[in-house]
C-alpha cells in the first residue's frame, strides 16, 4: 500500500491512497466529505420495487378493465365475463413479471460487466505502480458488485405484488360488471397514491405531488385502455 499526501497553507489536506491486489477498492479519495450512509443502496432497491409494483398496478388494472370493455354487446356479468377478465389479469401479471425479470437481468448485467472491466483495469494500474508488473491479481472480490440474479428476482416479485392488487380486486366482486369496474378503479387509485407518496419519501422528495402524479397517470393509462377497446367493441374490430 503506498500513500501520498499533500497539504497547502490553508490547512486542506488531500490523501491519495493506493490499495493492492484482493481489496474492494483501487483508490480512495479523502477531502473532508463523508461517504454516502450504507442504507443509501438500501433505499435505492426499496425505491426501485415501489416503482415496479406501481407498473405492475397500471398495466394489470389497464388490460382487466380493457378486456371487460371488449365483452360482447349486452352481455352480463356472468360466470364467463368475470373469468376472462381473471385470467387476462393472471396472463399480464405473469407475462409482466417475466418480463421485467428478463429486462433486470441483462440491464444490471451489462452493468456487472462494466464494473469487473473497471476492477481488472484498477488491479492492473495498483500492480504497475507496486513495480509488480504481473497485470494484477485475480478477481475474487463480491462486495459491493452488482448481482443480476438479486436484480430479477427483485423486480419480478414487486411487479407480481402490484399486479395482484386488481387482480384480487376483481376477484371478490361478483354483483355486476359496472361494481367490479368501479372497484378495480378504486382500489388501483388508493394503491397508486400509497406507491406514489411512498417512492417520492423514499427518495426524499415531496410525497404529496408524487402521489398525485402516480393517480393521475394511472388513470389515463387504465382510461385511454379502457376507451380504445370500447370503441373496438363498437365498431366489431
Amino acid at each position: 500500500m503506498a500513500t501520498v499526501s499533500n497539504g497547502d497553507d490553508d490547512g486542506n489536506k488531500l490523501t491519495v491512497v493506493v490499495l493492492g491486489p484482493g481489496t474492494a477498492a483501487a483508490a480512495a479519495v479523502s477531502a473532508g466529505t463523508k461517504p454516502p450512509p450504507p442504507s443509501a443502496r438500501h433505499v435505492q432497491w426499496l425505491r426501485a420495487a415501489v416503482l415496479g409494483a406501481s407498473d405492475g398496478l397500471v398495466s394489470t388494472a389497464a388490460l382487466m378493465l380493457g378486456v371487460g370493455a371488449a365483452r360482447r354487446p349486452g352481455g352480463d356479468a356472468d360466470a364467463d365475463d368475470l373469468r376472462g377478465v381473471l385470467l387476462a389479469g393472471l396472463a399480464g401479471l405473469v407475462a409482466g413479471a417475466c418480463s421485467m425479470a428478463i429486462g433486470e437481468y441483462v440491464s444490471v448485467h451489462a452493468q456487472l460487466d462494466v464494473e469487473l472491466a473497471e476492477l481488472k483495469r484498477a488491479d492492473e494500474e495498483s500492480a504497475a505502480a507496486a513495480g509488480d508488473g504481473d497485470g494484477g491479481a485475480p478477481l475474487d472480490r463480491a462486495e459491493g458488485l452488482s448481482r443480476p440474479g438479486q436484480a430479477a428476482a427483485a423486480s419480478a416479485v414487486s411487479f407480481a405484488a402490484g399486479a395482484a392488487v386488481p387482480l384480487l380486486a376483481a376477484w371478490f366482486v361478483t354483483t355486476g360488471y359496472g361494481a367490479r369496474v368501479a372497484v378495480v378503479v378504486a382500489t388501483a387509485t388508493a394503491t397508486l397514491a400509497v406507491f406514489g407518496w411512498l417512492g417520492a419519501v423514499l427518495g426524499r422528495a415531496p410525497g404529496g405531488r408524487a402521489g398525485l402524479r402516480a393517480v393521475v397517470g394511472g388513470l389515463v393509462a387504465m382510461g385511454v385502455t379502457y376507451g380504445l377497446m370500447k370503441l373496438c367493441r363498437v365498431h366489431g374490430v
